[in-house]
């Protein structure tokens, strides 16, 4: 069984599904349009403009968020998960849809691997060395300036030398840090700077995650 299909198991007919972003999602999304197509009934709310063109192509239904409330299960990937099943999450550029859809939903799912497992499960959140944040475009310079202050390095995405929009119509930047002695601590300090809209910091949100490794699913369930 791949993680895919243990996920895939959770969704019964009629099911509002939040559609995440990211490889592991999109593994996610083609099966579910498989069983789309075989009769099941379920409804999606996408975190992403790509996955939203991918789920019509599948012959997903896709419905607005508003009409969604609340989300019967969630289902996504991530960047980093410690023990605790705090994660960083955001390196697919999607960050603060996927963190709307994700307190909407009842259920939250992540899945990680097959590829990428080491590096992706941590013992201690910051391992990749950065933590991605959404910004409103005028506040940029002074998000720079104040976490230079406090001694963290950014970086704002850019493609073909031009920064990366978010579906949002926001910048994104990676905060770079070693390890992350205190999530909540990190992750209200980086809200509390003026323009920062949100965190790629996931914290006591995740309530499963399916690692999949050698055609095997461990799953770890929140405490």
């Amino acid at each position: 069984m791949t993680n895919v299909e243990a996920a895939l198991n959770l969704v019964t007919d009629g099911m509002k599904l939040g559609l995440g972003s990211g490889s592991a999602s999109e593994r996610f999304l083609k099966g579910l349009g498989d069983r789309v197509k075989a009769g099941l009934k379920v409804r999606g709310v996408p975190t992403s403009n790509k996955i939203a063109d991918l789920a019509k192509g599948y012959g997903i239904p896709l419905v607005e968020l508003a009409d969604a409330l609340p989300i019967d299960l969630a289902v996504d990937g991530a960047d980093e998960v410690d023990p605790d099943l705090n994660m960083i999450k955001g390196y697919g550029r999607a960050l603060l849809r996927e963190k709307i859809v994700a307190i909407a939903a009842k259920q939250f799912i992540i899945l990680i691997g097959p590829e990428r497992v080491a590096e992706k499960r941590v013992a201690v959140l910051g391992q990749r060395g950065k933590v991605p944040i959404e910004v409103v475009p005028f506040a940029v310079p002074l998000v720079v300036r104040l976490l230079t202050e406090l001694q963290y390095g950014t970086e704002i995405l850019t493609e073909n030398d031009r920064p990366v929009i978010s579906d949002n119509g926001n910048y994104l930047l990676n905060v770079e840090v070693a390890e992350i002695d205190d999530p909540p601590g990190f992750d209200l300090m980086l809200k509390g700077i003026p323009g920062v809209v949100e965190t790629g910091l996931f914290l006591d949100m995740a309530d499963a995650v399916f690692i999949e490794t050698n055609g095997t699913i461990e799953e770890l369930r929140r405490a």
